[in-house]
Order: C-alpha cells, then sequence, then structure tokens
C-alpha cells in the first residue's frame, strides 16, 4: 500500500476547518497524534485570522471502556482543557478514527468540563470499521485498513509528520492504532 503524506493530508484538513472557524470555536487535541495535529492546525489558523484560538488538550485514556485491556498509554500528559467549554463550538482533533471509542471517551470527558454548544470530529485519517455512531465531520483522507493492520502516525524531531501501516494479531490492535 502507498501512503499518502500526512503532511498533505494535513493541508486537506485544514481547508475543512478554516471555513469554520468563528469567535465561539474552541480547538481540544487527543493525545497524540491529535494533539500534534492541532498544534501544526493552529500555527496556521491562527496567522490566517490574526488571533488566538482558544485550544486544549485531551488524555482519554481514563474515559474509555476498554481501559482494563489497554491501560494508560499517555499517563505522562494530562487533560488540559484552560477554558469553559460550556456554550462553546468545540472541534476534536484526532489522528486515525477506527471504532469510534476514542471520540466517544473525548465527548464523554468533555461533558465533564461543562456543556458544550456542539462537538465536530476532525481526523487526518478514517480507516474505516466504526463500532459507534460516530462519524467524523473532516477528514484528510479515506483509508481502510484490515482488522490486523494499524496505521502509526510519527513525528521527526523536525515536526515532519511520517505514517506507516504496522501488523498485529488482531485481538491486539482492537481499537487503537498507534502514535509514536
Amino acid at each position: 500500500m502507498i501512503l499518502p503524506d500526512p503532511e498533505q493530508l494535513l493541508d486537506q484538513l485544514y481547508s475543512q476547518l478554516k471555513p469554520r472557524i468563528h469567535d465561539d470555536i474552541t480547538l481540544v487535541g487527543i493525545y497524540t497524534g491529535g494533539i500534534w495535529l492541532m498544534e501544526k492546525l493552529l500555527q496556521r489558523l491562527q496567522a490566517d485570522f490574526d488571533r488566538d484560538i482558544p485550544h486544549g488538550k485531551l488524555n482519554t485514556a481514563m474515559y474509555r471502556d476498554d481501559y482494563a485491556r489497554r491501560g494508560m498509554k499517555t499517563a505522562a500528559q494530562p487533560t488540559h482543557i484552560p477554558f469553559d467549554v460550556t456554550d462553546k463550538h468545540i472541534i476534536l482533533i484526532d489522528d486515525i478514527f477506527y471504532t469510534g471509542r476514542t471520540t466517544r471517551a473525548a465527548i464523554n470527558e468533555l461533558f465533564d468540563y461543562g456543556r458544550p454548544a456542539s462537538v465536530q470530529l476532525a481526523v487526518l485519517i478514517n480507516r474505516g470499521g466504526a463500532e459507534l455512531p460516530i462519524r467524523p465531520d473532516m477528514v484528510g483522507a479515506e483509508l481502510p485498513l484490515q482488522a490486523h493492520q494499524a496505521f502509526e502516525l510519527s513525528m521527526n524531531t523536525l515536526g515532519r509528520l511520517s505514517l506507516s501501516v504496522i501488523e498485529s494479531t488482531p485481538s491486539a490492535n482492537h481499537g487503537a492504532d498507534v502514535d509514536v
């Protein structure tokens, strides 16, 4: 499988995100890949709109329904929401959409901080396989994978994103893609 350049997918995601930016919009990245994407998108958006855009970071590990099996992979990165989410229009940003479980966990956590006016989902890749009635609103690319495969998004020391596919046993990878 020839994989697209994630930096180009980010450009496509940016073009979908930019028209949705208004005064009540906030961005929330999901650890780890979603944070990388959010930070790159924020640089461009804040330059284009010449203002700060409120943003936060979510660690959904404790809110996942498969916590007992997955554990806490991102324990060192706590959730940080430095604004009141009540009546805000929130755009959640994640790297890979698969089953919808991470998104469900993120929404549950957001509602612990208040009641947003709306929540939209922006992802770099929708790999197919949703198990919940949740779908991304903005997508860089639709790239289906087999259940025994996972995308691995990584960022080098210069901040450049790269994408690969890893093979695993279906039970070990159920509901998870990998950030390194």
